[in-house]
């Protein structure tokens, strides 16, 4: 005859207990919101810069679309002074491209006043320039001076990232039958964050 039954312990358990489990998971998942919150901040970040640095173009070519219409509507007012749009400029200024290639360009007095010596050109006769370091290469071409359907064209082309593609902001405006220079309403643009 057999006695009652013996009782035999479980075995011990070889796993991790419970509460480590629900801690790990709990902390590997709040390092995982913290790099998607990371990820975030960081393109938010990035956009913010891109369109501080864009905001240089849009302002410096609606300066100099001003600077064109104040030169084009002085005709009346100085005897003597050419009168119409300021011819184009020789030059751009930086005059390449690769001056700009993500990095800035300190420019000089000089680059802006490159045409002075041919009286109503460039942007001398817009008396424009730029003091502080410059994202864009600038650049100002006028078709006519005075009559009905002559214009101008203002360009800022920079390369923000460094990777050889351009970005493109540019404004126009054109003379009407009135003989009033009729600006474009907005800077238009072509890949700004490029």
């Amino acid at each position: 005859m057999q006695g009652p039954p013996q009782f035999t312990p479980p075995p011990p358990n070889k796993g991790m207990p419970t509460w480590l489990i629900v801690l790990l998971t709990a902390g590997l998942g709040g390092v995982f919101v913290v790099g998607i919150l990371a990820v975030l901040a960081i393109y938010g970040v990035r956009k913010y810069i891109a369109n501080a640095k864009q905001a240089e173009a849009r302002n410096s070519l609606g300066q100099i679309a001003k600077d064109a219409a104040a030169e084009y509507e002085s005709e009346t007012i100085s005897p003597g002074k050419p009168d119409g749009l300021c011819a184009s400029a020789s030059t751009s200024v930086p005059a390449s491209a690769s001056m700009v290639r993500g990095v800035k360009y300190q420019s000089a007095a000089g680059d802006w006043s490159v045409d002075a010596s041919r009286g109503h050109a460039g942007f001398a006769c817009l008396r424009f320039s730029m003091d502080a370091p410059q994202y864009y290469m600038y650049s100002y071409d006028a078709v006519g001076a005075k009559k009905a359907g002559d214009h101008f064209l203002a360009r800022a082309n920079g390369d923000l990232d460094g990777d050889g593609v351009m970005s493109s902001f540019w404004i126009s405006g054109t003379i009407t039958p009135g003989d009033v220079l009729s600006i474009a309403p907005q800077v238009s643009e072509k890949d700004p964050v490029e």
